[in-house]
């Protein structure tokens, strides 16, 4: 692993949280239940901001884009989030969420010079990814940049974990995981507990067929633990996404990217100690263990 993929994966861990926050916030509920979103589950709100980049997209698009999630729940809610805002809209909506929940988190440090300098910084390595085969991504880069720094910088941090997300999928496919392989598989090792990600909407049939294709290839074993081939491959996906998602960071600098990381540790702090993310995500964060043959190359 290069250092440049070292890098990258420390700044999935740092600029993570500050996309996320979108999701889970109170403000970003109320905001969408303002366009009459049913807010008592969080897909609705989810797919229609995170979609809305793509424009008004259809089920085979979303189901294409997302990859993980089951047709069958994609189906549910898309097209039909369209029919309760617009794509514009959801754009429109989705920053007067995050700026309320970044001032509600950061109170005035929101306009603060520390911010300031991370959102040039996030804004210069989210303009050098490369975007071919990476729609998420570059749906989000298509998107002009708001005048406001704390803006900039959730923004930036958007381009750059989809412009990581994108590439997990390619390696996804490297890998010749299908969708509902690739969570049975990423569970198999530990990433998070199987009820976890039930939010993904595959039966327990879809499950274990899933898990019974991968036990037949010798990923997994009959109690649904990963087998030493089976960490192989998932370590093999992240090597492969942490690679894939290097590119601005090299371009970046390491000095950069520290001084990047250093600036958002506070704001970070703010994200946890309020509590609006899950203790237990399906992300898998820090559960993967890089092979020592790869570490030093």
């Amino acid at each position: 692993m290069s250092a440049s993929s070292r890098l990258a994966r420390r700044m999935w861990h740092q600029l993570e949280p500050i996309h996320a926050v979108l999701y889970f916030s109170p403000q970003a509920f109320e905001e969408a239940a303002v366009l009459g979103y049913d807010v008592e589950s969080r897909w609705p709100s989810y797919f229609a901001f995170r979609t809305a980049p793509l424009g008004r997209a259809g089920t085979r698009l979303a189901t294409a884009a997302y990859y993980s999630f089951s047709p069958q729940m994609i189906a549910e809610h898309v097209p039909a989030v369209w029919d309760v805002a617009t794509p514009e809209q959801m754009l429109r909506t989705r920053l007067t969420a995050v700026d309320r929940t970044y001032r509600h988190l950061l109170g005035d440090a929101v306009a603060g010079t520390a911010i300031t300098e991370a959102a040039e910084l996030a804004r210069r390595a989210a303009e050098s990814v490369t975007v071919a085969g990476r729609p998420f991504a570059a749906a989000n880069l298509d998107l002009p940049w708001p005048d406001e720094p704390h803006l900039v910088l959730w923004q930036a941090a958007t381009v750059l974990r989809e412009h990581r997300g994108d590439g997990h999928l390619a390696a996804l496919l490297a890998a010749e995981l299908d969708p509902c392989e690739s969570l049975v598989s990423f569970a198999a090792v530990g990433a998070a507990p199987v009820a976890n990600f039930a939010g993904r909407g595959w039966s327990e049939q879809q499950w274990e067929a899933a898990r019974e294709r991968l036990a037949a290839r010798g990923l997994v074993g009959e109690d649904g633990q990963a087998t030493e081939a089976g960490r192989a491959l998932r370590d093999q996906v992240e090597l492969m996404t942490d690679d894939l998602a290097a590119e601005p960071w090299r371009l970046l600098g390491e000095e950069r990217a520290e001084r990047l990381a250093q600036l958002g540790s506070p704001f970070l702090g703010a994200i946890f100690g309020a509590g609006l993310l899950p203790m237990t995500s399906t992300l898998g964060i820090a559960t993967v263990k890089v092979p020592e043959s790869a570490s030093r190359s």
